[in-house]
């Protein structure tokens, strides 16, 4: 296998498996050789998931997380180190959207779960990976932030609002934890057909949507994957405390 995407007995993190990014990057990270702890507030779904993986001779533990409790957080890499004896990868990916709605019409409700589960989320995820990174001397992590982290998003104010917390999360930790080997970055999605949009837009809606950027559609979710990999990739040594933009080009224009 090239070296560039040899995963082989990496130990890898994953929270919100049971659908999107996090469940392709399950599995291609598992197809690489990576052994998982993929976690999601659906057991039922995330158990699903490990069962293909498993299917394929992979090593994989499911168990449910909500990622705004940080004990449950901790949980996950628990399972880690009693079934592998290691973390090397956490992937921060679990999030959820809100309703589109004018910044004046935001209630406390709203911006409440939205940091709950973007931002504490995140944060109790870094906090227990990082802690058992630096026993090891290595590790990256990668969280998953958005297009709308890096800049306004009109009608999704507290979405945005979190998103930018994420980053500001990510270039933090880069700083704190660099000189402890441990890698932290963030990948920055457009919108991508991935159920937290198909779920609320239609096919005329996706097209809409589409249209606002220069490759005139959505994405894919294994084109933010494939840059998921490259980022986590054990050959990618000296990158850390970016947060890049997959977005069909809306950042150049």
């Amino acid at each position: 296998m090239d070296p560039l995407l040899d995963f082989t007995g990496k130990v890898a993190v994953i929270t919100g498996a049971a659908q999107g990014f996090g469940q392709l990057l399950a599995e291609e990270l598992a197809k690489r050789g990576a052994k998982l702890v993929i976690s999601d507030i659906n057991e039922v779904g995330v158990h699903k998931v490990a069962d293909g993986i498993a299917a394929t001779g992979a090593e994989v533990f499911a168990m449910k997380c909500d990622v705004s409790k940080n004990e449950q957080c901790k949980a996950m890499v628990d399972k880690a180190l009693e079934a592998f004896g290691r973390v090397d990868i956490g992937v921060n990916n679990a999030g959820i959207a809100h309703e589109f709605m004018p910044l004046h019409d935001i209630d406390e409700s709203i911006m409440d779960m939205q940091f709950a589960i973007n931002v504490k989320g995140v944060q109790f995820g870094m906090r227990h990976q990082i802690q058992q990174m630096l026993t090891q001397g290595e590790g990256a992590i990668l969280n998953v932030s958005s297009m709308a982290g890096l800049g306004g998003a009109p009608r999704g104010s507290a979405y945005s609002m979190a998103k930018h917390a994420v980053i500001g999360l990510t270039k933090t930790g880069a700083v704190e934890y660099g000189r402890n080997n441990i890698r932290i970055n963030a990948i920055c999605p457009f919108f991508t057909l991935t159920p937290m949009v198909t779920n609320f837009a239609d096919e005329e809606k996706q097209s809409k949507m589409g249209r606002s950027a220069p490759m005139n559609r959505l994405a894919e979710p294994k084109e933010i994957v494939a840059m998921m990999l490259m980022m986590l990739s054990p050959a990618n040594t000296y990158m850390t405390g970016q947060c890049i933009a997959i977005d069909g080009g809306v950042s150049a224009a």
